[in-house]
């Protein structure tokens, strides 16, 4: 089996006398589509801070694509190939999706605001920030301000903003939540058209789209990794309807 391209090793953090995250460890392999769940509270938020750098942990450590990178920070884990979205999206109001996305590649090829001006590579740019405004379904609005955009397009162009890292692993914070639902279809096509080779962890408390998405889940409560298993295997866990499903969840 090959390496796992991004792996919690008895990760701990503590804010006083709170333990958010005990003790996890998980792997996520090259290509997955694996969910992480739990109740409200259970440190999701927390550990996806410390799998990305936001955080340090009390204890453990983060490996990306076998290397430590639990001392190395937040901007250098997305330079090395990690990726995120946020529950609450992070984008340039002001901005058109064609400008953000023509940001962020171009700060991923390290020219940064001198992308309108970079001759020599704005060619490539310009058709990698087609391909992703194509793809994402965003060529009506390609030249619409960020703020004037509907949510679930905001959505959209979150997740095509953290694609153009060109992340071997990418994490994505309930891209779903507080998406309309005549909307939530677009979010499940951009999920189901992302590249098969990048890894993804979905943090999610949407059931359906969990379901749908991942081939295997894994399962947190209050702070520690309760279990991990394929959707099915997941469904009719007695601990985890018990503690999050309900009795009327998935079976």
């Amino acid at each position: 089996m090959s390496r796992p391209a991004l792996e919690a090793r008895g990760l701990m953090k503590q804010f006083g006398a709170l333990l958010a995250t005990d003790s996890v460890s998980f792997a996520l392999q090259p290509g997955a589509r694996q969910a992480l769940i739990g109740p409200n509270g259970a440190g999701k938020t927390t550990l996806i801070n410390l799998l990305t750098g936001v955080i340090k942990p009390t204890e453990g450590h983060v490996v990306l694509n076998g290397q430590d990178v639990t001392a190395v920070s937040a901007s250098e884990r997305v330079r090395l190939g990690l990726s995120r979205t946020f529950q609450i999206n992070q984008l340039f109001p002001h901005l058109t999706p064609i400008e953000s996305l023509g940001l962020a590649i171009s700060e991923r090829n390290r020219s940064g605001a001198d992308f309108w001006r970079v001759a020599g590579t704005r060619a490539a740019i310009v058709a990698e920030i087609e391909d992703l405004i194509t793809r994402f379904g965003l060529e009506a609005d390609m030249d619409v301000p960020t703020h004037r955009l509907a949510y679930g397009k905001q959505r959209l162009l979150e997740i095509a903003l953290a694609l153009a890292t060109r992340p071997r692993v990418l994490l994505l914070d309930e891209p779903a939540a507080g998406v309309p639902e005549e909307e939530r279809q677009d979010i499940l096509a951009a999920l189901a058209a992302l590249p098969a080779e990048v890894a993804i962890l979905l943090i999610e408390h949407d059931m359906d789209l969990v379901f749908t998405f991942a081939t295997r889940i894994s399962v947190l409560v209050a702070g520690r990794l309760l279990t991990e298993g394929d959707p099915e295997t997941i469904a009719k866990d007695e601990r985890v309807r018990a503690v999050y499903l309900g009795e009327d969840g998935h079976g």
